[in-house]
């Protein structure tokens, strides 16, 4: 861990004032002199005033250090250091705003003219550290690494009350995290916005781009108060969402109007939480700390949210065209909304608020299953479970008995909401399930315990993304009541920043190859996927599902014309979050491909998800072809179907001379009816089916419960 490393910035950010910002530029610059004074004693409580006398104090370039290699000035360890500087500000009417950016290591307090105007990961607002005082937590610097320093803006209010024309003060006090941390550094630089084409200042550092003044996306504001967001539990802190619609620009200065109250929030994500750009749990909160179930950016109410903040995925929209994909198979998926995130006043990037997986009538639709429901149906359904990571100890799930180190994790409810006889329930059942499986895999097995249409969608979704943690991380499942079916399903899907060949590890990340066979390795994936997997019927029921999917919100084109209006979208907002995050052109773990430009990432998104769906359309397992049925007596039914394929309407006709009458019934793909008729012999019938989507369908023709006929029709 490198030590207290401070570097601070003081911008003009937002034009607070009124006043339209014509140009930047630097009153004062790292590189300059300083007085600076190591943290010995307490100094007297006048030493942030203007007025203060430092002569006494040593002089010195900025940045300050232990010499790392990115310090001016090298000092003796220390726990807190003391600098100030003045500076002149010629026309104070010129301002149009200004912000403190601060980059610090572990944290600081900063004064403007004797006033405190900002601090951060130390003590009480309005408080003075004493000088042997340390920061609550550690945090490393991120400018030296590439990244940005902290924004803090300074309100109109305070630009007229604590700013002057003539000469000003700038005094900052920065602590580190204790004696034994190994590193420490300051670098400071005010930079102003004016309002005019006046030029009295200097020229700008070369990190610097003109800030954020407005976002076509819906802007997030959250409080904590200067309390840094742990891993868990979730921290008391509030919320701002300014959100002025469609095509209406969103700008900081805006009152909130899409949310403004309370929320619990704390980080999320395992392998994650090592990027600097971290991702975030949320729950919205009343004033009392309960549960607030809210709508947000027009998503349904709910209290339980997620705040995804691509990093190594840079097109940043893996997840958001993953979910998509799965919506188009009519299946729930989490929902999505774009917006920008500021914490603290800091801007953090282009984020994505997501529902989180949970038993909701908007999002999971299954029964709620309580503490008392410990017998008979009540407890055989409201079960969300995974096969994830064992981070939380063997109680949060089981181990699968045939597969080592596959571990089915309690989702909703929690491992510590549920009741003992409520966890050997939905564990036993499953590892029942294995236990059949593993004895004699077959359809007789599998359809008893299992909603196979859900696990055809989600083997679709999965060979699209190509994922490398595919049916072995963040692979959900859910239980229904046996009274509603009791099969267990497939999804939703979850988590999918590694798919479309964003890995460089373990497995081939090109667009061809199927990605279920990974399972062969036995590696923390259930051995049940080959078999599901390679199941003939399966195997034909997927192929059909996939025609059919293709032919409507699958098809290509519609995909890529996805792709295209959400970097449409984000073309804006992508420019500051790459400022933010300047990862493009670097490897970030685990990148198979590194692309100079936004619009290079998202082309080769486009261009490997093409080349996916063909090779899956040239390759595709199964064969959609309806089974050889025996008629009654041997005879032919002498069906006649015109067109087929059809458009909107289509004609049946029975000819055959064995039955009068029979019944027709018309499925999707899925095996889902959509359509029941009575047929009499040589009457046709003539329907008109224009809300049938393109795809494929089939028609059984049957006569007392007994399969005459089947056949396939395609609507175009």
């Amino acid at each position: 861990m490198k030590a207290a490393k401070v570097i601070l910035f003081l911008i003009y950010s937002l034009p607070l004032s009124g006043q339209a910002i014509d140009h930047w530029e630097a009153a004062i610059l790292a590189e300059e002199l300083w007085h600076y004074r190591p943290g010995g004693n307490d100094l007297p409580d006048n030493w942030q005033q203007p007025e203060f006398e430092d002569g006494g104090w040593l002089l010195g370039e900025g940045g300050f250090g232990y010499g790392d290699g990115d310090d001016n000035t090298v000092i003796a360890p220390t726990l807190s250091l003391y600098l100030r500087k003045e500076f002149t500000v010629v026309d104070k009417s010129q301002l149009a705003a200004v912000s403190l950016y601060a980059d610090y290591d572990d944290a600081f307090v900063a004064y403007l003219n004797g006033v405190e105007i900002a601090r951060a990961n130390i003590g009480t607002p309005g408080v003075v550290p004493a000088y042997d005082a340390t920061s609550v937590t550690d945090r490393e610097a991120l400018l030296y690494q590439g990244g940005q320093p902290e924004m803090y803006q300074l309100s109109s209010a305070e630009i007229d009350e604590l700013l002057q024309d003539g000469t000003n003060t700038l005094a900052i006090q920065v602590h580190n995290v204790g004696e034994g941390s190994s590193d420490f550094s300051a670098l400071f630089y005010l930079l102003f916005g004016l309002a005019d084409a006046s030029n009295n200042y200097q020229a700008l550092p070369y990190w610097f781009i003109p800030p954020f003044t407005s976002s076509n996306l819906p802007l997030l504001l959250i409080n904590t108060n200067g309390e840094n967001i742990p891993d868990e539990p979730k921290i008391d802190a509030l919320l701002g969402i300014v959100d002025n619609g469609l095509g209406n620009p969103n700008l900081l200065t805006d009152p909130p109007n899409g949310y403004n109250g309370h929320i619990g929030i704390e980080l999320r994500g395992s392998s994650s939480l090592f990027f600097a750009k971290k991702g975030y749990s949320m729950e919205t909160r009343d004033a009392d700390g309960d549960n607030n179930n809210v709508p947000l950016l027009g998503l349904p109410q709910e209290n339980d949210w997620v705040l995804h903040g691509p990093y190594s995925d840079k097109s940043l929209m893996r997840n958001v065209l993953s979910y998509h994909i799965g919506n188009q198979m009519d299946r729930y998926t989490p929902r999505t909304r774009w917006c920008e995130l500021f914490i603290n006043d800091q801007y953090q990037g282009v984020y994505v608020l997501t529902e989180k997986i949970k038993r909701d009538d908007n999002r999971v639709d299954i029964a709620n299953l309580r503490e008392e429901d410990i017998e008979g149906d009540e407890l055989t359904g409201g079960y969300i479970f995974s096969i994830d990571r064992d981070e939380q100890g063997p109680e949060s799930g089981w181990y699968s008995p045939f597969t080592e180190g596959v571990f089915y994790k309690f989702q909703d409810p929690d491992f510590d909401e549920l009741v003992q006889i409520q966890k050997d329930y939905i564990s036993d059942h499953f590892t029942s399930f294995e236990t059949a499986m593993d004895i004699i895999p077959s359809a007789a097995i599998y359809e008893q315990y299992l909603d196979i249409p859900s696990w055809i969608d989600y083997w679709i979704a999965t060979e699209i993304f190509k994922h490398i943690d595919n049916y072995r991380l963040s692979f959900y499942l859910y239980k229904r009541k046996d009274s509603n079916g009791g099969k267990i399903h497939f999804g939703p899907l979850w988590d999918l920043n590694l798919a479309y060949a964003n890995f460089d590890y373990g497995e081939d990340p090109g667009p061809e190859g199927w990605s279920y066979v990974w399972a062969n390795s036995g590696i923390l994936r259930p051995f049940w996927i080959i078999d599901l997997s390679e199941d003939p019927a399966i195997q034909d029921q997927i192929n059909c599902r996939w025609q059919n999917l293709r032919q409507a919100g699958l098809h290509t084109d519609s995909l890529l014309q996805f792709i295209d209006d959400q970097a449409a979208l984000l073309n804006e907002a992508q420019a500051r979050n790459f400022n933010r995050w300047p990862v493009l052109g670097t490897y970030v773990w685990p990148n198979s491909f590194i692309g100079n430009t936004y619009a290079e990432e998202v082309d080769f998104l486009k261009d490997w998800l093409s080349d996916r769906l063909e090779w899956m359309d040239q390759n595709m397992i199964g064969s959609c072809t309806p089974s050889s049925v025996n008629n009654l007596d041997e005879q032919s039914t002498q069906l006649k179907i015109s067109p087929n394929p059809f458009r909107h309407y289509l004609t049946f006709e029975l000819e055959g001379t064995f039955t009068p009458s029979a019944q027709l019934v018309l499925t999707d793909a899925l095996g889902r009816e959509v359509l029941e008729r009575e047929l009499i012999r040589r009457h046709p019938l003539t329907l008109s089916l224009p809300r049938l989507a393109p795809g494929i369908y089939f028609y059984r023709l049957s006569v007392d419960g007994q399969q005459l006929e089947t056949g396939i029709l395609v609507r175009e």
